[in-house]
């Protein structure tokens, strides 16, 4: 793996190229509308994003929405990116837009792999989940003009309490569809997400669990959004498995299968991703925030270069610094490692600092102080 100063550099940038988009999806932190917007970054300015993106050692990019392929000139902007050396990959909505003249168009230009989301095991909860009927159907049907074009398949599923029940179900389609890699994303309450649509805490450590005990088994990869905390059950699983191993927490053993890193050419984050630490995103009009799910604004590209939002702003380098961190997060022994989810504090709590809601770990400090307290309470008795 190669080297990376988060503090100079991310290893992902989300660029939004527009929030336009035909689904309503219950979810959408973007809260996606019908049309696009009139003050949307055009191509020239795209460019000048991407030559900076490049120069901020070249990380991986992924255009999401809305609906990418809303904008007709995301090829162009894709060429463009490509062409420099930029490894690109793309989230669209899976609408009429996602035809197979589009998908040759994509392996044209060179883009990396494509992802579509699936969030139900059949029609009735993926289709009540995006809101729109015939989602699903429409997303099985671009699945195998993907297969025709012999492109990589990334599926990407957001978990919460309308899927919860079938992710065993959820896991074997994975598998049947020949996938690369599984993003399983945990749900955030921004945009039209609610916080009575996510599951419990104790369900996410469940499903955490089961998630690491799946990756052993199964041909694909996966990877968690939103759930960091999920680096924290991997590598205790493999310290329960390795009793002669020592116990020191190390991100590398996080990486899931025992994977070399490489994945599909794109890569693994040489060490724990979190918002705004190796993680940047764009929005349609340029504003910039630590990720899509944290709506605190840093700066826009249109009156400041994006290496130095990213580099000098105040949020971005508070989010670097995991000392910091509030509550137990700020003394867990796998804050490093883990960090917990950024953007679920800052949506539940209101600030982006303090303890991730929905982990249910005690850290060993907090152990340690209520054991040192019992035992003075005893003696005091």
């Amino acid at each position: 793996m190669f080297p990376r100063d988060y503090n100079e550099n991310p290893f992902i940038v989300i660029w939004e190229l527009t929030r336009a988009c035909e689904l309503k999806c219950l979810h959408c932190r973007a809260e996606a509308q019908y049309h696009r917007h009139p003050l949307e970054l055009n191509f020239e300015e795209g460019k000048k994003l991407i030559d900076d993106i490049y120069e901020m050692a070249n990380p991986m990019l992924v255009f999401t929405g809305g609906d990418p392929l809303m904008r007709p000139d995301v090829f162009d902007i894709a060429e463009y990116a490509v062409q420099k050396g930029v490894r690109v990959s793309m989230t669209p909505s899976a609408t009429p837009n996602v035809t197979k003249e589009a998908m040759e168009k994509a392996k044209d230009v060179g883009l990396s792999r494509w992802a579509f989301s699936i969030d139900g095991h059949c029609a009735e909860v993926h289709d009540h989940f995006r809101g729109t009927s015939g989602s699903f159907n429409l997303t099985m049907n671009a699945i195998n003009y993907l297969h025709e074009l012999e492109m990589p398949l990334q599926i990407n599923t957001v978990i919460s309490r309308y899927n919860v029940d079938y992710l065993e179900e959820m896991a074997q389609m994975v598998e049947d569809l020949e996938c690369v890699l599984w993003s399983v994303f945990f749900l955030v309450p921004t945009g039209r997400g609610k916080e009575s649509d996510m599951i419990s805490p104790a369900e996410h450590e469940r499903v955490l669990r089961w998630l690491y005990k799946l990756s052993k088994r199964v041909p694909f990869d996966i990877k968690t959004t939103a759930a960091q905390h999920y680096r924290r059950v991997v590598i205790q699983g493999k310290i329960r498995e390795n009793k002669s191993a020592d116990d020191t927490i190390r991100y590398e053993d996080a990486l899931m299968n025992g994977k070399t890193g490489q994945i599909d050419g794109l890569g693994r984050a040489p060490k724990g991703v979190n918002d705004g630490n190796g993680f940047v995103f764009i929005s349609h009009t340029g504003d910039v925030y630590p990720s899509g799910l944290l709506p605190v604004k840093a700066g826009n590209v249109r009156q400041t270069p994006l290496p130095t939002i990213y580099r000098e702003s105040e949020v971005f380098r508070n989010l670097r610094d995991p000392d910091k961190y509030k509550g137990k997060c700020g003394v867990c022994e796998f804050r490093h490692v883990c960090g917990g989810s950024r953007s679920r504090a800052y949506n539940v709590t209101g600030d982006y600092m303090e303890s991730e809601p929905y982990c249910v770990y005690v850290p060993k400090a907090w152990r340690e102080e209520h054991r040192r307290q019992t035992r003075e309470k005893a003696s005091n008795q």
